[in-house]
């Protein structure tokens, strides 16, 4: 414990790479993408971009955020994007896709009890993060359905080494509308329990504008409004937001918001931030997020850092 706690202390102070020593503890010979990643640079010293205020006040200054995953079940369906650790051992797939042309052909490593965003009767999203932790390849899919008689259908399919900093192609989607891994950008119970979530996270917004930038490569809108957001901004918590008086697991979440901030990945409802679905999350202590709302929030200029994979 002593150890865990050192390398978290660590983290913050050099910016993720020793963060990243944290490796996911269902597959602790692979890290999280490489340090450098977009999803592993910090934010927090970074200056305020120009238009913030009209992004975060499209996106809705009023409008309070939202954790997009806990415990239990809502509606009858489980909360959040879940993922499967697998091997190599696990059967491959071809998967049948509706974007074929920006979809990864390859074999997926679909377990026979793979579990779907929303549950198996889920009419939603229907996101499969599959991490193969032998080889450190993630496979991410959207819409996935079963085929009658056998096999599987999506709508998109897309995989990234864990070692890699490589994007999409540009115009290129992906289990996401941004392009972007979703597996990244979740917020894990595993993190909180160690007392750190050490990476940018994800979140939807209603209204988006038909532009990405990095480390976004596809967008999902038919507006060229300037006041809208593109795919990839990147917002952060401000430092003056007072986080103390929050219930532990939610402080922590707020916590990597001011550290990492938040990368825009989707459509969807403003202000929903993604998460792994987990027994051990509190409901109740994550529903005090809504107590901090867009105003909060200030959009990043990140065009100081670092852009690999380009």
């Amino acid at each position: 414990m002593k150890r865990l706690l050192a390398l978290a202390a660590a983290a913050l102070l050099t910016g993720g790479a020793a963060a990243h020593a944290l490796r996911l503890p269902t597959a602790p010979h692979c890290t999280v993408f490489p340090a450098t990643n977009a999803w592993n640079q910090r934010v927090d010293k970074l200056p305020v971009a120009s238009d913030s205020a009209t992004l975060i006040e499209s996106i809705g200054a009023r409008t309070g955020l939202h954790a997009d995953f806990g415990s239990g079940l809502y509606d009858g369906r489980p909360i959040g994007i879940p993922f499967d650790v697998v091997t190599k051992k696990t059967p491959r797939s071809h998967v049948g896709f509706e974007y074929a042309d920006e979809s990864d052909p390859r074999p997926y490593p679909i377990p026979k009890r793979v579990h779907i965003e929303g549950g198996r009767g889920s009419d939603g999203d229907r996101h499969a993060l599959l991490l193969d932790k032998d080889a450190c390849r993630l496979y991410e899919l959207y819409a996935l359905y079963p085929k009658p008689g056998g096999g599987w259908k999506a709508g998109s399919g897309a995989t990234w080494s864990l070692r890699s900093n490589a994007l999409r192609p540009a115009g290129w989607t992906s289990a996401d509308a941004a392009g972007l891994p979703i597996f990244p950008g979740l917020a894990r119970y595993d993190e909180v329990a160690r007392g750190v979530i050490d990476h940018a996270l994800r979140f939807t917004a209603s209204r988006t504008r038909r532009a990405y930038v990095y480390p976004a490569r596809h967008y999902a809108s038919s507006s060229d409004d300037p006041s809208l957001p593109p795919m990839g901004l990147r917002v952060r918590l401000k430092a003056s937001v007072d986080i103390s008086g929050f219930p532990k697991q939610t402080r922590i979440v707020l916590q990597a918001l001011k550290t990492y901030g938040m990368i825009l990945a989707d459509n969807g409802s403003s202000w929903y931030v993604s998460g792994a679905p987990s027994p051990k999350w509190s409901n109740d202590d994550l529903h005090s997020i809504g107590r901090v709302t867009g105003s909060d929030f200030e959009v990043v200029d990140t065009s100081s850092l670092p852009h690999p994979g380009r």
